[in-house]
């Protein structure tokens, strides 16, 4: 949708980053126990913005493909990579209409929800594959405009994962926070 495009687009020209240049917190601190369960290096950072993600987890040495709406995010992306040595495919797409091709071993989807995306990508899983997942919570302590669609409900993201093939390793919700979150870590199942 070119709405989207655009107003990401504006968003990433506004600032000088939008977030920060490391990692998000949930992913560093699940990495080790991430690299103990996934079968192999291949990862999907969906809505990757621009980067950070992506980028960590080619630093610890995964192929990694970030995919977005907004070619000024991939764009920062792009060149941070490139100044720190790490290789990423950034993949310009509205996630309205893209869905993964191939499979992967890690998936990571922060601070974005698209219900319809979830089966897809638990499909696009190899085996023992694993999906990392935080996104705002729909809490009474969330500051700002946000449009009801795009929040998890409480309760909401234990239910959607536990219709999948697979187990939940981690479920939280943090509903105190200015910004409230709910994390998953799902592993599909494996083979055999």
């Amino acid at each position: 949708m070119d709405g989207d495009r655009i107003k990401w687009d504006r968003r990433y020209r506004e600032v000088e980053r939008f977030f920060s240049l490391g990692p998000s917190r949930f992913l560093a601190d699940s990495l080790v126990r991430v690299l103990s369960l996934v079968p192999g290096r291949k990862a999907l950072d969906l809505a990757c913005g621009e980067g950070r993600n992506s980028i960590y987890l080619a630093q610890q040495g995964f192929e990694v493909s970030g995919v977005d709406i907004s070619p000024v995010g991939l764009e920062r992306g792009r060149r941070r990579a490139a100044d720190l040595g790490g290789s990423v495919r950034f993949i310009e797409a509205d996630l309205d209409d893209w869905r993964p091709q191939g499979s992967y071993d890690l998936i990571l989807n922060f601070n974005f929800l698209m219900r319809g995306l979830l089966p897809s990508l638990v499909d696009s899983l190899s085996p023992g594959g694993v999906v990392l997942m935080e996104t705002i919570l729909d809490a009474p302590s969330l500051q700002g405009e946000h449009r009801k669609e795009y929040l998890l409900q409480p309760g909401e993201l234990g239910t959607i994962f536990a219709a999948f093939d697979g187990r939940v390793l981690l479920l939280e919700e943090d509903a105190c926070l200015e910004t409230p979150v709910a994390r998953v870590l799902f592993q599909k199942q494996k083979k055999g």
